[in-house]
């Protein structure tokens, strides 16, 4: 098993938490990851995205040009990395927020209105989960159940207080996906 994940969004939208909890997982699941972050020049909203490499085998390197998935919750990031997606990979929209490039009909677009579906759940702020629970059920790079089980070491302790409401959001985005 070998995947490479680009998730990116604006600060804020929780995308290095994601990143964060699929790291976790995959070490839980005793397999190899590397997680690496990279922010904007803006202190407060701007851009942000990670690059998550999950391997049952050595990574030789934290670098992916061209990773098997794009996790994309805003319009700005979508435009920006969707080009740079691998032939037949997969490219995840936060249709709440962006619209579904047209032009890369050579890689499965899955479109999920993730702040619509999390406001419903009593938050949009947890999009962010959604797409995650979404992503986790269609490649299946970890155990959904690993990801819940990390969040109490991933979340910062004033959070917590939220995991009920992510992991009902992780189920969600599973559910959508089924």
């Amino acid at each position: 098993m070998h995947q490479e994940v680009r998730i990116a969004g604006m600060g804020g939208q929780g995308i290095m938490i994601i990143g964060q909890l699929l790291a976790h997982a995959t070490v839980l699941e005793d397999r190899n990851v590397v997680w690496f972050p990279a922010y904007g020049p803006e202190t407060r909203g701007g851009t942000v995205d990670c690059t998550i490499i999950m391997s049952s085998e050595e990574i030789g390197s934290p670098v992916s040009s061209s990773p098997h998935t794009l996790i994309a919750l805003n319009q700005l990031l979508l435009d920006k990395f969707a080009p740079s997606v691998r032939r037949e990979g997969l490219i995840m929209v936060n249709t709440s927020l962006a619209a579904a490039p047209d032009y890369r009909d050579d890689c499965h677009i899955v479109e999920i209105a993730a702040n619509d579906v999390a406001e419903k759940l009593g938050s949009a702020k947890a999009a962010n989960m959604v797409m995650l629970g979404a992503y986790v059920q269609l490649v299946k790079p970890v155990a959904l159940e690993s990801v819940k089980e990390c969040m109490t070491e991933v979340l910062p302790k004033r959070n917590h207080k939220f995991i009920p409401l992510n992991v009902s959001a992780l189920e969600k985005g599973a559910e959508i996906i089924s």
